[in-house]
């Protein structure tokens, strides 16, 4: 029997190493002021760009308001494919953006501080390293859409803009985007790990696929492909002021393929690779 326990404390199941690994990094998640400046820009963001439309500008005319309702700050009145001004994509898939990001600075951070060799020299599989990192960034991109809400709609009480909505469609939108959370969020885990060893290249990569400029260039090529771009792009080109129970499931189905994805192919190249 004592041998039998001997084995179980070296090699802990499954649900007890994520769970330790969670506690780490949420740990260190709160305890770093990156998380909370990230927060504070995703207010600030919202906020300012909903507040200064249709301000005065410096010839004192009133310039072209970027909204009228306070909501496409969230998202666009419809599935977005194709952008055709900035006002269509500026709303909450910049969160996105920051997020990826931020998660090349917490796992860069892994290894410059040898935090990654100690862990996988005592006992942590690759596979959990994956879906922890992946879990925590989600959580805190999730956090961010909820601080741009709030940025967005103070800023939008200063505009005077109006609120009108079906709720019902909003809410599905802002659910719709958390929950893509999780898939860009494996995403970014993966092309951190991929250029693990240099930080500058994994941060201009991260911002440059959280643009969305890739799809966008290959729409303009190759004409809307509403299937492509929705896998592709998921919440960011189908969650909308439209929205009904199919696009939450669509969303689901996407985040849920992107994160099944990614992590194994992280895992694969950690598994392959030097980590240190």
């Amino acid at each position: 029997m004592a041998q039998t326990h001997e084995l179980r404390f070296e090699n802990p199941g499954f649900a007890k190493r994520i769970k330790g690994m969670l506690g780490v990094d949420f740990y260190r998640l709160f305890h770093t002021p990156m998380f909370y400046i990230f927060l504070l820009i995703s207010a600030l963001i919202s906020g300012m760009i909903v507040s200064m439309t249709g301000m005065t500008g410096p010839d004192g005319a009133v310039t072209q308001p970027l909204y009228t309702n306070v909501w496409n700050i969230v998202a666009a009145d419809s599935p977005l494919y194709i952008v055709h001004n900035i006002g269509e994509y500026a709303n909450m898939n910049m969160v996105f953006i920051f997020g990826g990001i931020m998660v090349s600075i917490f796992i860069g951070h892994d290894y410059r501080s040898g935090y990654v060799k100690q862990l996988f020299t005592t006992h942590a599989k690759k596979r959990d390293y994956m879906i922890s990192k992946s879990l925590v960034s989600a959580f805190s991109m999730a956090c961010m859409c909820v601080t741009y809400l709030i940025g967005g709609v103070v800023g939008g009480m200063v505009a005077g803009l109006s609120f009108e909505v079906n709720v019902g469609s909003l809410l599905i939108a802002i659910l719709g985007k958390m929950v893509m959370s999780l898939g860009w969020a494996s995403l970014y885990t993966f092309l951190n790990v991929i250029f693990r060893r240099y930080f500058g290249i994994s941060v201009a990569a991260s911002f440059f696929i959280g643009t969305g400029i890739p799809i966008i260039g290959a729409a303009a090529i190759i004409g809307n492909n509403s299937l492509l771009n929705v896998f592709l792009y998921g919440s960011s080109v189908y969650a909308c002021l439209s929205s009904n129970i199919v696009t939450m499931l669509v969303c689901v189905v996407v985040s849920v393929a992107w994160t099944v994805i990614y992590n194994l192919l992280g895992s694969l190249v950690l598994s392959r690779c030097d980590v240190y």
